[in-house]
């Protein structure tokens, strides 16, 4: 159990989720590579938005999406990311405070506008998203509250953060600060082509302890160790003796620790609506039960619970409180 103010800080992109349902021809006519994130620019956001149908406006962002969880469960939650003093700045921060969140990071004045992502929703549940990250790419050091990150159990670091240099250094600077506090620090690594990018980086927080803790899905995983089977992949994870959580979809998810695999199925739903934001929430769950001393088996439980309620409508934000879902489900 944790003493700290915080159960989990977390360090992402503040973005506001555009989301639209699509037949699978309107990822071929638009180039978009189904499942994955793609950057863009603000001219290619404006013409994807023109050709999407009706959309629902989310505030979202990987990490704050695993904040949002976690509050749901109870638990405390602090973010530290960058909006712009603009309508879907205001609009971002109210909706993240609103849920007990801690969200002090001061808005930029100039510059981008708030990031948004276009999220297209495919009829099987499967989401591609396109990413102006705008706003988000002033996050400095400067950003980094040392007292807040001092009275976190756990920081948490978005992959996708690591795209622009300052936000690398941000971390680095949390991350040195919270080991200091004898806190703990994680990673999610987002998207296996974010991994394609920074492999030797990602390896590297792993190997030298800048991180304590990993995040990763299947894809994630054996782009990780550039392989295609998924096996090799685990034995390379086991062997860097870190702490783990691997998701596999509908094969549910395993916990690696330095005793052995915890393995543990999917939470059964009815239909896969929407998949935007099913790590996230997973993450949540599994960070909620961490920080209030579970058992591993028992967190990868409030996990899938998370991620299987999140998958079941549009939108990777609860629609229902967490704490009671899992309490209606004897896991608290």
């Amino acid at each position: 159990m944790t003493s700290k103010r915080y159960d989990v800080l977390a360090l992402g992109n503040a973005i506001v989720d555009v989301i639209a349902t699509a037949e699978e021809d309107f990822l071929a006519s638009h180039g978009l590579v189904k499942g994955s994130m793609a950057l863009i620019d603000e001219a290619r956001a404006e013409s994807l938005y023109a050709a999407m149908g009706p959309g629902k406006v989310i505030s979202g962002g990987s990490a704050a999406n695993t904040i949002a969880g976690l509050a749901s469960f109870g638990g405390n939650g602090a973010f530290i990311g960058k909006v712009k003093a603009d309508e879907l700045g205001g609009l971002y921060r109210h909706d993240l405070t609103s849920l007990g969140v801690a969200f002090d990071t001061a808005a930029a004045t100039e510059g981008p506008a708030t990031a948004r992502s276009f999220i297209i929703v495919t009829p099987d549940g499967e989401r591609t998203m396109n990413t102006y990250l705008g706003a988000c790419q002033g996050l400095s050091p400067a950003d980094v509250d040392p007292a807040a990150i001092e009275n976190a159990d756990i920081v948490y670091l978005e992959g996708y953060l690591w795209d622009p240099p300052a936000a690398k250094d941000a971390f680095r600077k949390a991350s040195e600060i919270a080991h200091k506090a004898g806190g703990r620090v994680a990673i999610t690594l987002s998207d296996s082509f974010c991994v394609d990018r920074y492999r030797s980086e990602f390896l590297g927080l792993v190997r030298n302890r800048t991180v304590d803790l990993v995040f990763a899905n299947e894809h994630e995983l054996k782009s990780l160790y550039e392989t295609s089977d998924f096996d090799t992949a685990l034995a390379g994870l086991r062997a860097e003796n870190v702490l783990a959580v691997v998701t596999r979809s509908e094969n549910g998810a395993l916990a690696v620790t330095p005793e052995g695999i915890v393995a543990e199925p999917v939470f059964p739903i009815e239909r896969l609506v929407d998949a935007t934001g099913a790590g996230d929430l997973f993450a949540a769950g599994f960070l909620f039960g961490l920080t209030s001393g579970r058992e591993t088996r028992d967190c990868l439980r409030l996990g899938a619970l998370a991620a299987a309620e999140i998958i079941s409508h549009v939108g990777a934000r609860p629609d229902v409180g967490l704490k009671t879902l899992a309490g209606n489900n004897g896991l608290l």
